[in-house]
């Protein structure tokens, strides 16, 4: 880092590189998300299909996501960022064409399995880390997590008019195709890092996940996300076959989809605000998650009718993106500073198990008892959650901030966070000799950020 870079705005090679990293993040969520509004009602003509093997193969790709996503990371490191990006993507798109080939229910679990083996997020992550500086890596990977959120509201309103017009195999071949595209914006568009290395705040780092896995208040986060995602999936396997019985044609979905996800989208922004400008967000989180309790509930219990569904689709959605917004926040704000990548990680795959076990569940307890119950699955669900969420502690409204510290050793590496934790508005300091970066937790409203840079690398 040149004298004086603490004090530059982003490069146009890093802003490009978010770009890029954030369209390959949204190809992948839109291969997997596309189908869910879909996939119910196309499976009931597959051969050998059942309720409970509809389940399997809508949330089977978090399994094999959930089970490959934090070795990929750590290959990453030995074998290159790019190259494990390609073999996922290869991967990916393999699977995406299996399951548009095949007209049994099993083919297509397969296919869905071999989607969510190619998983590449952390590796993205950390690549994403390795091509942009310290000050700014926190900017490009929210601008990701933004471009993840608008994806998988884009994929459940494309799903159903694609469907329209092209078919369910046809949005696997599409999603196939878009994989292969990715491989090709890898190669061209993205620039190969002079330097790879372990990046502690956005991938995982082996000796850290003991310590992250015996942290009470993430374990509450993770079972957390475990449930938003077991319901989403869980509550898709019944949503579309609900609005088929009311009288909706499958054709016409996206007219319910469609408002509901918008609507949604700018009815969540004031409970943003409030939870983080007037730091209420335990109690913003606790009500969207009691949202989301009573909406199951009232899928449960009410008739069939296509305009309560609607109006329940729009709950469940405000509640949805507010938890999914949110979540991640709270995974941030209560993570150490220097473990931030590893509580990510343990986050992810809890979130991609929840998929694959409401996925599972709901088409089992659809086989078995028929829609209601897969409703009263979701209702459990969220207020087990409730019960969980309640005894988390109120967060500290601290943020992450990065610094290059240049290269030390360990008893500078000591030294030097002894004295930043001084600054004020410092939090929590911890320097990694190896890594020369101090992981820091912030009071942004707080910060004497001109006395924090006076201890970048160049600048000492």
């Amino acid at each position: 880092m040149k004298a004086g870079s603490m004090h530059e705005g982003m490069t146009t090679v890093e802003r490009w590189t978010a770009f890029w990293l954030a369209s390959i993040f949204s190809l992948r969520m839109l291969g997997l998300f596309m189908i869910l509004p879909v996939f119910a009602l196309y499976a009931e003509n597959l051969r050998g299909n059942t309720p409970t093997l509809t389940g399997l193969a809508i949330g089977i790709y978090g399994f094999s996501q959930a089970l490959f996503q934090i070795p990929f990371g750590l290959l990453s490191d030995r074998y290159g960022r790019k190259p494990m990006i390609y073999l996922g993507l290869l991967i990916f798109a393999l699977g995406s064409m299996v399951a548009a080939l095949s007209d049994s229910i099993w083919g297509i679990i397969l296919g869905r399995a071999l989607q969510g083996g190619g998983a590449v997020s952390a590796v993205v992550m950390a690549l994403a880390a390795d091509l942009t500086r310290e000050e700014h890596r926190i900017k490009v990977m929210a601008f990701i997590g933004i471009t993840i959120g608008l994806s998988f509201a884009v994929s459940m309103i494309l799903g159903p008019v694609l469907n329209s017009w092209i078919g369910v195999p046809g949005i696997f071949w599409l999603t196939g195709l878009l994989a292969l595209l990715g491989i090709t914006v890898v190669r061209f568009q993205i620039p190969q890092p002079t330097v790879s290395r372990i990046h502690r705040d956005a991938e995982p780092v082996v000796s850290q996940f003991s310590r992250v896995l015996l942290d009470s208040q993430l374990l509450r986060l993770n079972f957390g996300i475990f449930i938003l995602h077991l319901l989403l999936t869980a509550t898709f396997v019944a949503v579309p076959l609900a609005l088929r019985d009311a009288g909706l044609v499958s054709t016409k979905h996206w007219e319910v989809y469609l408002p509901a996800l918008l609507l949604s989208m700018v009815a969540i922004v004031p409970f943003i605000l409030i939870a983080e400008k007037q730091h209420r967000l335990k109690p913003v989180f606790l009500g969207a998650i009691l949202l989301l309790a009573l909406t199951e509930f009232g899928l449960l219990s009410m008739p069939d009718d296509v305009l309560k569904i609607s109006l329940l689709l729009l709950a469940f959605f405000i509640g949805f993106n507010l938890l999914e917004a949110t979540l991640p926040s709270l995974i941030a704000k209560m993570a150490p500073p220097d473990a931030k990548g590893t509580a990510m990680g343990v986050y992810a795959s809890s979130q991609f198990l929840g998929a694959f076990v409401g996925g599972t569940l709901g088409g089992l307890l659809h086989g078995l008892f028929g829609l209601k119950a897969v409703f009263a699955l979701g209702t459990l669900g969220a207020l087990a959650w409730l019960v969980v969420a309640w005894s988390m502690q109120n967060p500290r409204h601290l943020s992450s901030y990065l610094l290059n510290v240049g290269e030390l050793n360990e008893a500078e590496a000591w030294d030097l966070a002894a004295q930043l934790s001084q600054v004020r508005g410092v939090a929590e300091a911890v320097v990694i000799a190896t890594d020369g970066v101090a992981y820091l937790k912030v009071d942004r409203g707080a910060l004497d950020e001109t006395a924090l840079r006076a201890y970048a690398a160049m600048d000492r």
